[in-house]
Order: C-alpha cells, then sequence, then structure tokens
C-alpha cells in the first residue's frame, strides 16, 4: 500500500519506492554507515549497493498511513554500532516525517557487513 494524503486540492500518493529513495539517502549520509547492502538469500552474502541502488538495501511498507522502514546497511569498522542505529533513526525518522508529512511509525537496522574505510 502506498501513502496517501488528503488535502483540500485533493489526494496526494506518493509511491513507496520515492519514500526507500529518500530513506536510503538520508542513510547512507550517517555517520559509520558506508553504505546499504543487498543480500543474496541463496548463499547469505551481502553485497555493497552503488549510489544509484540505494532503494534495494530498504524496504518500506505503509499502514492506516504510518510508516515501516527496513534498511540493511554496511557498517564502517571500528565505529559503535549502537551509535550508528541511533543516529541512522533520528536522521532518517526527521527527514521522512518532514518529507512526507506522514508518520514513521517503525525503523528496522540489519547490519549485514563491516569494511574497512582507507
Amino acid at each position: 500500500m502506498n501513502a496517501t494524503m488528503n488535502t483540500n486540492l485533493g489526494n496526494v500518493v506518493i509511491e513507496n519506492e520515492v519514500i526507500a529513495k529518500y530513506a536510503g539517502s538520508a542513510a547512507v549520509e550517517c555517520f559509520g554507515v558506508v553504505g546499504m547492502a543487498a543480500v543474496n538469500v541463496k548463499d547469505g552474502f551481502a553485497k555493497l549497493l552503488r549510489r544509484e541502488s540505494l532503494s534495494r538495501g530498504v524496504s518500506i511498507s505503509v499502514t492506516d498511513n504510518k510508516i515501516t522502514i527496513d534498511f540493511h546497511i554496511i557498517v564502517a569498522y571500528g565505529v559503535s554500532i549502537s551509535a550508528v542505529a541511533d543516529n541512522l533513526v533520528s536522521n532518517v525518522r526527521y527527514k521522512i516525517e518532514e518529507f512526507s508529512g506522514l508518520l514513521v511509525e517503525k525503523i528496522n537496522i540489519y547490519v549485514e557487513g563491516v569494511r574497512v574505510i582507507d
């Protein structure tokens, strides 16, 4: 289901893919996040996605105009995963709620890998 808003000018529908791209962009801006991950279910390996594929590491569901976001991320070696997760949640929640005008009900973060950054 897509997010919808009723305004005095009519209905506004926001596709889940649009929210996913926006959320992915907000996530990779966060300190400690190297990028989004695509997980190969067959062999369990996570692959770092290129910048233009950010929405593949993000899953969006909308229920009663409340958004739930799942992130599959790769973090930088040596960072506090809990600090990265806290930063990601607060940054993404703020940006998505400002962007869409809808409530972000839940953000789930799946750390799929760690990368050493030069």
